[in-house]
């Protein structure tokens, strides 16, 4: 692991060590202080809070957001656990409100909506500047027994035989592009090529990549969830811009994740190779929806959806 690498995995795990600061009302115009009249619709939430990552165009990264989330959330579920035994998140639903700063930290407002015999739910307000930057749910369950079956992972090469891409930026001229890919904690191994500069060689909806955190993470099914969640939004919207010759670096684009959800089927380790199938189904009215399965081990682990906002300035 280079310095560069290993200082972005630290960062990682610190921006995922969230701070608890206690209880408070909860409304529809943002946290109010503990001990405020409840206005019409407030509800007792836990808050938690963490820092943001630095970003280049300095709005928060979308997958960090997430994977914050899947941690304020878990914190809650803790206590359950202890109880009843284990409670993976099972699914997340969120969608992206506002553009977050990146020079301030996140509160995460989490309301404890129902604890059943086998299923725990939750809703997490992320707000900044007193204001919602993300409405979020999500689900945890026990481990249970039932019907069985899966996708079958695709035949592609592994990633000892492809080159990340990190690797193949830092041969390019462009240092934005260099700087952004050095300062990530998840390392990619694209198989059908990069998109990052240069259009792909065909005009498909589909693409693989591998993917898995750059360090050893500690053995918290939680915390992995949370950087598989962080990872799953890097690259979720490709599929649109391959279909139709779009590159990231074309200074005419104009791309805004609008929601993403997510199914965790079974047990993953983010800090393994992970294959991250993607496609997309449609793109109309500036809008492109990305659809992902995550394959570890022969073993359907994830799957993934998002759809953004993707417009062409002057088109």
């Amino acid at each position: 692991m280079s310095d560069e690498s290993a200082r972005a995995f630290a960062d990682l795990l610190d921006v995922l060590t969230l701070t608890e600061l206690g209880t408070a009302k909860i409304s529809v115009t943002g946290i109010r202080g503990q001990d405020a009249a409840a206005s019409i619709g407030a509800t007792s939430a836990r808050v938690f809070e963490g820092r943001s990552q630095q970003a280049p165009h300095g709005r928060v990264f979308g997958g960090q957001v997430l994977a914050q989330c899947v941690m304020a959330a878990g914190r809650t579920v803790k206590d359950v656990e202890a109880s009843h035994g284990l409670r993976p998140i099972h699914s997340l639903h969120g969608y992206f409100m506002r553009p977050g700063d990146d020079t301030l930290p996140i509160r995460f407002a989490v309301e404890e909506m129902r604890d059943g015999r086998s299923f725990s739910t939750r809703r997490v307000h992320a707000i900044q500047k007193e204001a919602p930057i993300m409405a979020f749910t999500c689900s945890f369950q026990e481990r249970g027994t039932g019907p069985e079956h899966q996708l079958s992972t695709p035949d592609v090469p592994p990633p000892e035989q492809l080159r990340s891409l990190s690797d193949l930026l830092t041969e390019t001229d462009d240092a934005t592009a260099r700087n952004m890919i050095l300062r990530r904690p998840i390392e990619q191994r694209p198989v059908d090529g990069a998109t990052f500069l240069a259009p792909g060689a065909d005009k498909v909806t589909e693409q693989h990549t591998w993917i898995r955190a750059v360090g050893r993470l500690p053995d918290d099914p939680l915390l992995h969830a949370a950087v598989l969640a962080y990872a799953s939004d890097y690259s979720l919207l490709e599929p649109v811009l391959r279909r139709h010759g779009l590159v990231w670096a074309d200074p005419r684009l104009r791309v805004a994740s609008l929601d993403h959800s997510m199914w965790f089927h079974r047990d993953g380790r983010a800090d393994d190779w992970v294959l991250y199938a993607q496609g997309s189904p449609s793109a109309t009215s500036g809008r492109g929806l990305g659809l992902g399965e995550m394959f570890q081990g022969g073993r359907l682990v994830a799957t993934t959806a998002q759809e953004g906002m993707i417009r062409i300035k002057g088109s």
